[in-house]
């Protein structure tokens, strides 16, 4: 058995200022105010369409991201579907018990527990029972679609996110907010900090609270 930390990856990498250009080219097609395009108006003209709620234009771009995190997590995640895509790793058609992964189950750690504390010794346990049963079923003869139910939330999962800009503001927004999920707000705020390095004049308004330690 593994347990491991979430992660977060962009998966291809993208030109900001080209992203800042294209938008404040749509966007300037609102008001035809084309000629008013410099070398270094973008980051202004966007900033004032974000603060006057004009979101609508920055839909025109689009990230992706490969994040490994909990089965619970992906649960929440996929309620963004408005301007978002998702592809993720099937506990249908993988079969843990295969040489690939190793002959054993990946578990994502909880954030919320140190490993002291006998909550986690419990879940450790409980995770440790399941994949003993898990691999048991498949040498029983019971096929990854039927032993995958008594696979957890806590089940290390894959999934392949594109979203626009404008619903990843939204998503960032609700999820990393202090009253979100902790491991759900621990993969927003990874979301956060790249995105925030990369575009500050998109998402640099989004405010964080009492970051985790």
């Amino acid at each position: 058995m593994k347990i491991i930390e979430p992660s977060v990856e962009l998966t291809e990498d993208f030109d900001a200022v080209a992203v800042m250009k294209k938008i404040e080219r749509a966007g300037r097609v609102c008001y035809k105010s084309e000629a008013n395009i410099t070398d270094d108006s973008a980051e202004k003209f966007i900033r004032g369409i974000i603060k006057r709620g004009h979101e609508s234009v920055i839909e025109h771009a689009s990230v992706s991201f490969k994040i490994i995190c909990d089965r619970g997590v992906t649960h929440e995640l996929v309620r963004h579907r408005i301007g978002a895509s998702f592809s993720q790793e099937s506990t249908r058609f993988c079969d843990y018990s295969a040489g690939k992964f190793g002959g054993e189950l990946t578990f994502i750690k909880p954030c919320f527990w140190s490993e002291d504390d006998e909550n986690f010794q419990l879940w450790r346990a409980t995770t440790e029972l399941l994949e003993k049963n898990y691999l048991a079923m498949r040498a029983n003869g019971a096929k990854p679609e039927e032993a995958r139910s008594i696979l957890p939330n806590s089940l290390k999962t894959e999934i392949f996110v594109t979203m626009n800009l404008r619903e990843l503001r939204h998503f960032l927004k609700l999820r990393t907010d202090t009253k979100a999920h902790p491991q759900m707000r621990q993969v927003a705020l990874k979301i956060f900090d790249i995105l925030n390095e990369k575009l500050p004049a998109i998402f640099g308004d989004i405010q964080i609270k009492e970051r985790l330690t």
